[in-house]
């Protein structure tokens, strides 16, 4: 049986000690986050998920959601976690007070939504959509539509969707078919059908809202002809309140690989009276503020299954008992020793462990920086933060999400042929992982962006936040050989690659191409190893004063645990960086000389 616990430990470690969440009460709106709020939620959070999300996982995907005339019926105990779910508050735990939310730190949501992911990745995906429409009307919506549509959504009696996707089209949108007429009273009709639209229809909300992509007759063509809709299922009655059925209906599930508690549906659209979010023809703009929340929340998704892998293979290790240790028998009371006496066990493990934890960290330093360039009062404070989340959502999303599928495909390895079996949980997580790398921009997408658009932009402006500080710290800790040369010798190949693309891709866009994805794994493992060069310090410096009290974390070992953990990343993961940067620099004729013919 699966198993996990929320690592509260390494969660305050993060939160408090990393990037320095306690500094955010100094933005406006942030006063209330004070360290027993964070603590409370934090607990109450793996709480609520342990014990009421994380029993429906299994059953969840065994059941999967069922679709008869129209209606799509969610697995047994979702309806009822769900209710629970929204009466303690959950959905909008850093939404806007004057929608009915709590308005605490984006980085502490970060925290709640791993948990919510690690412990049933279905059930968090009809929360974390809404989450988008919630961000995409907070900036773009008029105050009609926020002050009609948010509170709902806030509270969670209504969810949200994001309807992109056409049969014809996903990634290039501009495709888009799906019409958008005007009528005299400033509403639209839409006409079309969308597809892969997850969380589409269910039995868990009263009313489902729906932000769709559209086009009207007399467009432009393109992805300059595209606007953003807001299309309720339930039209609202004179009170506010969902009224008459919209011309709205799900044409039916697909029967999928992973996820399958989460409807993902087939939505059309008939006539359906819709109103404009933004400006017309502009809503690519709009969908991006959508699109790049959803991608965050989905590099979430890839660690959080990545720790409950983790676990599950952790507790299984020191169980399984299979041959002897090759330095001699390390349990002579047991036919056997633990598998966790092995090379091989412990170098899957590790390698689990070290990708987890130092996504946790990258992913609450971006966190931080969306809550900065949101509230902070100082201009250029918080564009220097909105850029930096700019060039960093693309590696979050494809790194984390890369290393989900990892990280539980070596928990599988872990528990050899028992991980084939279901029971045991570890073949759901592969299944589940998967979809995270493909969905709200395949992660060849994401390198293409990250090379093709944020390394450009400025005239490289983005670049300079991340290599800045990165440089500046491997200087002021220079007498730390052990971390530091690892390091400094990685962001050195960085920062070539990076020179070469921006010469090489000017003349030729297929040399940047063929580099994409091999550049933003490199550019991720720096990321992660500047993560973990500042954790090992910080744990340093507590072991050095014998614990003074200051660390927020008391568990025996937990700061030797860091230390080491990032030796086995500097040693062995980071190392990665030399075979990535020779691939890059080989150029694209290999992979483009190839005669298409001959595949």
């Amino acid at each position: 049986m699966a198993s996990y616990r929320a690592p509260i430990d390494d969660m305050r470690f993060v939160l408090h000690e990393i990037v320095g969440i306690d500094g955010l009460r100094e933005l406006t709106g942030f006063e209330e986050a004070t360290p027993d709020i964070i603590e409370a939620v934090l607990e109450e959070a793996a709480k609520f998920s342990e014990e009421r999300l994380f029993p429906l996982n299994r059953s969840g995907d065994e059941e999967g959601c069922q679709f008869a005339d129209g209606v799509v019926t969610t697995p047994a105990g979702f309806k009822e976690a769900y209710a629970e779910l929204t009466a303690t508050g959950w959905t909008g735990i850093y939404c806007d007070p004057q929608y009915g939310g709590q308005g605490l730190p984006g980085t502490l949501s970060l925290m709640v939504d791993e948990i919510f992911c690690a412990c049933n990745l279905s059930f968090s995906m009809y929360v974390a959509l809404t989450h988008g429409v919630y961000n995409t009307l907070v900036r773009h919506g008029s105050e009609e539509l926020k002050n009609a549509y948010l509170p709902n959504l806030v509270s969670g009696l209504w969810t949200g969707t994001m309807c992109l996707t056409e049969p014809q089209c996903g990634t290039d949108l501009g495709l888009i078919k799906t019409r958008a007429k005007a009528q005299p009273d400033g509403s639209f009709r839409l006409t079309g059908t969308k597809i892969f639209i997850s969380a589409g229809e269910h039995d868990l909300s009263e009313n489902i809202i729906h932000l769709v992509l559209a086009r009207r007759p007399d467009a432009a063509s393109g992805t300059r002809g595209v606007s953003l809709f807001l299309v309720p299922k339930y039209l609202l009655d004179e009170s506010g309140n969902a009224g008459d059925r919209n011309t709205v209906s799900c044409g039916g599930i697909e029967h999928k690989m992973g996820i399958r508690a989460s409807s993902t549906c087939v939505i059309n659209f008939d006539e359906a009276s819709g109103y404009l979010v933004g400006t017309l023809e502009q809503g690519m703009r709009a969908m991006f503020t959508m699109m790049n929340a959803a991608r965050l929340e989905v590099g979430v998704q890839g660690a959080a299954i990545g720790e409950a892998a983790y676990q599950g293979a952790v507790t299984y290790a020191r169980e399984r008992v299979q041959g002897r240790s090759l330095k001699g028998v390390q349990h002579p009371e047991k036919a056997a020793d633990p598998i966790i006496v092995h090379p091989d066990i412990r170098r899957m493990l590790l390698t689990g462990r070290a990708y987890v934890e130092g996504s946790r960290a990258l992913g609450s330093w971006v966190a931080k920086k969306i809550d900065i360039s949101e509230r902070h009062a100082d201009e250029r404070t918080r564009r220097e933060a909105e850029e930096l989340v700019a060039l960093l959502t693309p590696i979050v999303k494809a790194f984390f999400t890369d290393i989900g599928l990892e990280v539980a495909n070596l928990g599988m390895q872990v528990y050899g042929g028992h991980g084939y079996i279901r029971e045991h949980g570890m073949e759901q997580y592969v299944r589940d992982a998967r979809i995270t790398q493909i969905y709200e921009g395949t992660n060849g997408i994401q390198a293409l962006d990250l090379v093709g658009r944020k390394l450009s932009a400025h005239m490289g402006r983005y670049l300079r936040h991340f290599f800045h500080p990165v440089e500046a710290y491997l200087e002021s800790h220079a007498a730390d050989g052990e971390f530091v040369e690892p390091l400094a010798k990685a962001f050195g190949r960085l920062q070539r690659a990076t020179a070469w693309l921006a010469q090489a891709g000017l003349k030729d866009p297929e040399q940047a191409g063929a580099a994409a994805s091999e550049y933003l794994r490199l550019f991720a493992l720096v990321a992660l190893g500047y993560m973990w060069i500042q954790m090992a310090h910080v744990a340093q410096r507590r072991l050095d004063v014998d614990d003074d009290g200051t660390g927020v974390v008391t568990t025996p070992g937990f700061y030797q645990a860091k230390i080491d953990t990032c030796r086995f990343f500097m040693q062995r993961l980071l190392p990665q960086t030399s075979g990535l940067f020779a691939s890059i620099m080989c150029g694209s004729d290999s992979i483009m000389s190839f005669d298409e013919a001959a595949f």
